[in-house]
């Protein structure tokens, strides 16, 4: 990994390196804080969980060839080869290593995470948001793909030890980085935005997200717009020009943000938007104010409104990094769904809209309206959302007003708060079916009996409920209706 050195890493993380002279210049390959991963020649970051200890395997990892260890206290039963001390490791191989002691593993993970990005010197698109950050973030990889050599966030890896993970999978042939952003309270996205210190930042919506920590929207949108504390002097800024929070954003640090939506009084939008189903959503998409205008036709290969916001948005980072119509279309068609995101999975005997990784009021609307483009007997499966503050269970009903009001067949809500999503659903409409269930187990255990063959069958929760266990439910179920 370029310019990552132990003696230099040991300096910028503010830590003190301690072992072999000979190996203070030597290069890392790469960073892991799985012990099980460790390779020859990594760099292996300690760090305490909540289960485990990452310290315990110090000794183990040495002993896989591992080049150094982040640690915050002295290893009990490492010896480091010094001047001090025997060169001589013959018979404790699994004990020697070089180590760097600091106070905080994740302090000096986003440190050094920082600075080999600099030392890559790439642009950095960061994507942050309430809602449709991972789907943005997939869209907008898939069309940089098109031209660059591009990576990209993968999985959940968007908070402050995710972040520096993500950063070192990148080497020196990589053109682009894309960068999910995820918060939960103030100061996170600005430690974050010191991190990344992106070149584009993209911010999807403002919804009702994290309030227990974040007040209400305004606070969520003080939150997220730290993500331009570091934004660099000739960056982007590319909002969604339909969210009314978002729109209120004028000029910072001398840039103008280019906004993108539905509406046609935004720089991007779209029209002629047409429903495939669950095979998709076609829309023309116009360029009226960048560098440059017209417009182009695509097939959106996943279904939903909010899809075509992603597309919005993938569109306008496209269009600063040089990238003409043709390949933004192609980028945009060539999407594939990651599992637990609106991923659709076609059984034999149903298809099943597999979007349990999270949930809040506005993904679960947007999630419902899909559900409806489903063919036969249409089926929600809704747990319980996170995260709300004070007034969750009027969000919840909210959800189940909503729901009251949309072509579904039956809604088996899971959870104590999801009772009040079945409460908001008999309000609008009480000739919906309706099953609840106080936990997962006794969904699990009764599933089978509610689900028919050729089933549209929506699963969407927050991911603390584990709603990818009634996917794998689902996948292996018989059944005889």
């Amino acid at each position: 990994m370029k310019n990552m050195t132990l003696i230099r890493m040991a300096g910028v993380c503010g830590g003190t390196y301690y072992g072999r002279d000979e190996d203070r210049e030597r290069e890392i390959c790469s960073v892991m804080t799985d012990s099980r991963k460790a390779e020859p020649g990594c760099l292996f970051a300690a760090i305490k969980g909540e289960r485990v200890d990452g310290h315990d395997f110090i000794p183990a990892v040495l002993e896989k060839g591992a080049l150094c260890v982040i640690t915050e206290r002295e290893p009990e039963e490492l010896e480091i080869q010094t001047e001090k001390k025997s060169t001589d490791c013959a018979g404790k191989p699994s004990l020697c290593g070089n180590y760097i002691k600091v106070e905080s593993t994740i302090a000096a993970l986003g440190a050094l995470a920082a600075y080999y990005l600099e030392q890559l010197a790439i642009p950095v698109v960061g994507i942050t948001g309430s809602v449709g950050k991972t789907s943005t973030k997939e869209m907008i990889a898939a069309v940089l793909s098109q031209k660059y050599r591009t990576l990209k966030t993968a999985g959940n890896f968007n908070n402050e030890l995710g972040l520096p993970l993500t950063i070192f999978r990148l080497r020196e042939e990589d053109q682009i980085a894309v960068l999910e952003m995820g918060i939960n309270h103030f100061g996170e996205m600005h430690r974050l935005a010191g991190i990344a210190k992106p070149d584009t930042c993209v911010i999807t919506n403002i919804g009702q997200c994290h309030l227990e920590f974040l007040g209400d929207r305004d606070g969520v949108l003080r939150a997220k717009t730290e993500i331009f504390d570091y934004l660099r002097p000739d960056g982007h800024i590319i909002l969604n020009g339909d969210d009314d929070k978002l729109i209120t954003v004028n000029e910072v640090k001398g840039i103008q943000p280019t906004f993108f939506g539905i509406g046609t009084e935004n720089d991007i939008y779209a029209d002629q938007i047409v429903k495939k189903g669950l095979d998709g959503i076609e829309c023309r998409i116009c360029v009226a104010k960048q560098q440059e205008t017209g417009s182009f036709t695509v097939l959106i290969p996943i279904p939903g409104i909010h899809m075509v916001m992603n597309a919005l948005a993938a569109t306008a980072v496209g269009l600063q990094y040089g990238l003409t119509f043709d390949e933004i279309r192609a980028g945009i068609e060539s999407l594939q769904p990651v599992s637990g995101r609106f991923h659709m999975v076609h059984t034999d005997l149903f298809t099943i809209i597999d979007d349990c990784y999270n949930a809040n009021p506005v993904s679960m609307k947007a999630s419902l309206e899909v559900l409806q483009d489903g063919l036969n007997r249409k089926v929600a499966i809704l747990g319980d959302m996170g995260e709300l503050g004070t007034e969750e269970e009027e969000m919840h009903r909210g959800v189940g007003e909503f729901a009251g009001g949309l072509d579904i067949d039956l809604c088996i809500c899971t959870g104590p708060l999801s009772a009040h999503i079945a409460e908001g659903i008999h309000a609008v409409n009480p000739e919906m079916k309706t099953v609840v269930f106080p936990n997962l187990q006794t969904l699990l255990a009764q599933l089978s009996s509610l689900i028919c063959r050729d089933d549209t069958i929506l699963v969407k929760a927050s991911h603390f409920m584990h709603f990818e266990k009634v996917v794998a439910k689902l996948e292996e179920m018989d059944v005889t209706g």
